[in-house]
């Protein structure tokens, strides 16, 4: 080995090293901040969901009976599970990098020699841990009011991070274009709140009529409840693939544009 590659390879493993220090940082401050106000992170999705299973799966599942075949509550526990995680990781990074806009931190980021994907990264993981640790919260309640299943396991952890960090994506995206806190608001009560509604919570879409079912074809959340329908019960709306492709298109997608908003300093730099 000559001598030239023996200080290139210690200044690479001095950078990696560097970039995972910086990247558990970011997820390490993420994470401490959702437990210190765990009143306001995790207790309200808790107490909702709860209502959710009391009002829908038990005192309307009961004149409902079965859906595509499945008792009803068993049928609801998938979507609402999924909605708790989307809403979450969405919430969770839109808020928090929004802060450090506030804040006017986000620029000692921008400053340092971390690279951009640590930036994201590191948020994205925050907000995506906020959602699993929510959506356990719910699964758990779930199991109070019906018999919990994972006849595909692998389906259903794939499935949730993929949802967590589209929408972890999506709210940071959101919170870069802010400008001020009803910003952060507009997405998730104008856009979100519908899309999860109409994505097949709480309803097979083989009961809409024609027209609405294609509408619902195009609805983005539609696919990822399904696929962790799939994964809970065992049956689907959509091809298991035609999901897959569409969340990996996502995060592709949101990701290379997350990256390209903080190289360009969109929104950040005043």
């Amino acid at each position: 080995m000559s001598t030239q590659t023996l200080p290139a390879t210690a200044a690479q493993t001095s950078v990696a090293r560097r970039n995972w220090v910086a990247f558990i940082t970011i997820v390490r401050r993420e994470v401490v901040r959702i437990l210190r106000i765990w009143g306001q992170t995790l207790v309200p999705p808790a107490i909702t969901m709860t209502l959710y299973f009391l009002i829908f799966g038990g005192l309307i599942g009961s004149r409902v009976g079965t859906m595509d075949g499945i008792r009803y509550m068993d049928f609801i526990v998938p979507g609402l599970v999924m909605m708790s995680v989307i809403q979450n990781s969405y919430g969770n990074i839109s808020s928090s990098f929004f802060g450090a806009k506030f804040g006017r931190h986000v620029e000692e980021l921008l400053v340092s020699p971390m690279p951009s994907w640590v930036i994201l990264g590191g948020y994205v993981t925050g907000a995506v841990l906020r959602g699993l640790m929510v959506g356990v919260i719910v699964l758990c309640i779930a199991m109070f009011f019906t018999h919990v299943r994972l006849p595909h396991p692998l389906v259903t952890l794939s499935t949730v991070v993929l949802g967590a960090t589209i929408f972890s994506l999506a709210g940071f995206v959101n919170a870069v274009y802010a400008k001020k806190f009803d910003d952060v608001a507009i997405v998730p009560i104008f856009i979100l709140t519908p899309l999860t509604y109409l994505g097949g919570v709480f309803y097979s879409v083989k009961l809409l009529p024609g027209w609405a079912e294609t509408l619902t074809h195009a609805n983005p959340i539609f696919y990822m409840v399904n696929a962790f329908r799939y994964g809970l019960l065992g049956v689907s709306d959509v091809p298991l693939w035609v999901a897959y492709v569409l969340m990996l298109g996502f995060v592709v997608a949101l990701a290379a544009l997350g990256l390209w908003l903080l190289k360009r300093g969109v929104g950040l730099r005043s």
